[in-house]
């Protein structure tokens, strides 16, 4: 089922937080199932909602679901939006950093669609930023989209982010981050959405053709 289904409905009833907390937990059970079948280690990343953020005490329940999984925090990467962030900064800075001292990977979601302000992200103890499909899906056909992502690579480079690209569908998209710098990329070039199965025998192809 899409998340466009029922993440709204989640977010407008309050059921999100409980929603969110059981992926987080589930994400990082599989992540550990993956390290203990011998797989390579490899980051898990989970989307935290805004509500989830500011009203769960995150902190407490990634260091507790860390704890009880034994999945190692370094490997997993929490994914914020910018609303979540500009809502209330001096709060977010806290938690962020509460987030941050528990080795945890921070990622800022959706790149370029919201508040898109260049100060949180010197504010913010950050890691990732993630440039938004929007921008990826003309290019290399609309030079507005490769300048403005040639731009923000460059920019979360000069402030030692790492830079993921949303939707990269073709090899023409690829060339083109590549050409820029570009440290990271998720889409279906690579693959559609898979159950944990699938994705752990695609996984395993991909190591043996290295």
């Amino acid at each position: 089922m899409s998340p466009a289904i029922f993440i709204d409905l989640a977010e407008k009833t309050g059921l999100i937080t409980s929603l969110g907390n059981w992926v987080l937990k589930e994400a990082c059970l599989q992540g550990k199932r993956w390290l203990d079948a011998g797989l390579p280690p490899l980051t898990i990343a989970v989307n935290v909602s805004p509500h989830q953020f500011r009203y769960s005490h995150i902190d407490s329940v990634v260091r507790d679901i860390l704890a009880e999984t034994g999945f190692p925090a370094h490997r997993l990467e929490l994914e914020l939006t910018e609303s979540a962030l500009m809502q209330h900064e001096g709060e977010a800075i806290l938690i962020l950093e509460q987030l941050h001292a528990l080795g945890v990977t921070l990622a800022i979601d959706d790149f370029g669609t919201g508040y898109s302000s260049l100060s949180y992200l010197k504010l913010f103890p950050l890691n990732i930023l993630k440039i938004d499909k929007s921008f990826i899906d003309d290019i290399p056909d609309q030079q507005s989209d490769r300048e403005i992502t040639a731009t923000i690579i460059a920019i979360a480079h000069t402030l030692q982010l790492k830079v993921l690209a949303e939707g990269v569908e073709n090899p023409a998209q690829l060339a083109f981050l590549q050409e820029q710098g570009c440290d990271f990329y998720q889409g279906y070039l690579t693959s559609p959405p898979l159950p944990a199965a699938n994705f752990e025998a695609l996984f395993r192809k991909s190591i043996a053709s290295d």
